[in-house]
């Protein structure tokens, strides 16, 4: 396929790497079918496997969460420094055999490493696709193109639970089937291979079409040399600019907790206080998620880009700290209001502003960091947003519902309590973060241009030395 050949990057219509972005968002979207699908199958794989809950929770959120916020680390690593596309093909087939691989589990130990696979191999997705979007489109058109990309989430969230419900309906009244080469199979576990294996056809769709592009913005040596990076410069760039990323990883991990909060314990609070069934409340929280919370992916990576427009530098940082101060009222108003209707309305708010974090988090990361550093960078963020918003945030309403209000009936209160300390924490740091932000993207540029400088210096002096320098490229 080929690329626009425009010199004026303003006109350019970036076909190409559109393209690119639609599968990754593809890739998005079955990574969120293979790892949440488990959810609507808890009662028959827990007779079949004779689990307890504890350890179906296990499978659930540890046993995932766990290897793709830690594996994250090296894999990003290996994007930083080797052929993207490659990492992230690697890493679909992998989940999507992890996900077929659940359903030949005999026992809870099998479930489990089944269950570690597709957290290994879904953490070599977005750190990678950060990295190559970084380099595809230029910094006032990355919002908009890892907001897209971000769409699969939450398309994906939704796809989990439309087709695996209807596979499970459709497959209800078989106790076994008959699987050439398998025998007879459960229901449940036929439903894993449905969902798992057309990963592969994106795998190869992946392998065969996306091309790794020209790093930008690498770090160079002195001769102007492209530098080979470890975890630990970038740990060191990190440090460098302490209160920057303190600010953002720490801003957007709270932001993310009270989204977490709102799509874990929304359901129980409409089932506990309105009275709603289970299915009333899912079939409402997953229209919900596919069109508020996309078009509110959408629009908080179209407003990172305006303000990019505007001469903002600071405008992923703005745009998080603006998501979290729409987010505020609703996030806590909606659980606190005797009418359904008025509820659903506020939760439509809330769950807008929510999903501003996804593109503008990962914009602020890749325009700050060397390209070398970009994936890596990434996967820390990652790391640390899994454990304060997965590991902390819904935890701590279970906490409050059993220790403080003492009600399952308490838990819209103890939401409110978890959003409003999360989501004001959410704000102030990222607007505390504005500032810094600005001045560490100041001294990269200026560390930058000095490099760019020197290396000139360098390529003269050869020159009249008759020698041969290394240019310096983007």
């Amino acid at each position: 396929m080929a690329v626009s050949t425009s010199n004026n990057p303003a006109r350019r219509r970036y076909t190409y790497e559109w393209y690119v972005v639609l599968i990754c968002m593809l890739a998005y979207v079955f990574s969120f079918v293979d790892r949440q699908v488990l959810a609507l199958m808890i009662e028959p794989i827990k007779k079949d496997l004779h689990l307890t809950d504890t350890q179906f929770s296990l499978l659930q959120g540890f046993a995932f969460s766990l290897f793709y916020a830690v594996m994250g680390m090296p894999l990003a690593y290996l994007a930083d420094r080797f052929a993207r596309p490659r990492i992230i093909a690697t890493g679909i087939a992998l989940w999507s055999l992890a996900t077929a691989a659940c359903g030949v589990s005999q026992n809870f130990i099998h479930m489990f490493f089944a269950r570690m696979s597709v957290g290994v191999g879904e953490a070599a997705l977005s750190p990678g696709t950060y990295s190559m979007l970084s380099d595809y489109f230029p910094k006032e058109k990355l919002g908009r193109a890892v907001g897209v990309y971000s769409l699969g989430s939450f398309i994906g969230g939704g796809m989990a639970f439309l087709i695996g419900g209807y596979v499970i309906h459709l497959l209800k009244q078989m106790t076994t089937v008959s699987v050439p080469l398998l025998g007879d199979v459960r229901s449940w576990q036929l439903t894993f291979f449905i969902v798992g294996l057309p990963g592969f056809l994106v795998a190869l769709l992946f392998i065969l079409t996306v091309r790794d592009p020209a790093r930008r913005g690498l770090v160079r040596d002195g001769a102007g040399q492209a530098k080979r990076v470890s975890m630990g410069d970038s740990l060191r760039f990190i440090g460098t600019h302490g209160k920057t990323f303190t600010c953002h990883y720490l801003g957007f991990s709270f932001y993310a907790m009270t989204l977490f909060c709102l799509m874990s314990w929304t359901p129980a609070f409409y089932i506990r206080h309105f009275g709603l069934t289970p299915a009333e409340a899912g079939y409402t929280l997953g229209t919900i998620l596919l069109v508020a919370n996309t078009i509110g992916v959408f629009c908080g990576g179209w407003l990172n880009d305006w303000l990019m427009k505007k001469g903002r530098t600071d405008g992923p940082m703005l745009a998080g700290f603006i998501g979290a101060a729409g987010m505020l009222v609703p996030a806590v108003a909606f659980t606190q209001v005797d009418s359904l209707n008025v509820s659903l309305a506020l939760l439509v708010v809330a769950m807008f502003f929510a999903s501003f974090p996804m593109p503008t988090s990962t914009a602020a990361m890749q325009t700050l960091a060397p390209n070398q550093m970009r994936a890596q960078i990434s996967a820390v963020f990652l790391l640390v947003s899994n454990l304060i918003a997965l590991g902390i945030g819904t935890t701590l309403v279970a906490l409050l519902t059993d220790k403080v209000f003492g009600s399952p009936k308490a838990v819209g209160d103890s939401m409110s309590v978890v959003n409003l300390v999360a989501t004001l924490l959410a704000a102030g740091l990222l607007w505390l973060g504005c500032k810094q932000f600005r001045l560490s993207l100041a001294r990269v540029q200026g560390q930058t241009g000095a490099a760019a400088v020197g290396a000139h210096h360098d390529v003269a002096d050869a020159a009249h030395a008759g020698g041969v320098a290394p240019l310096v490229g983007q």
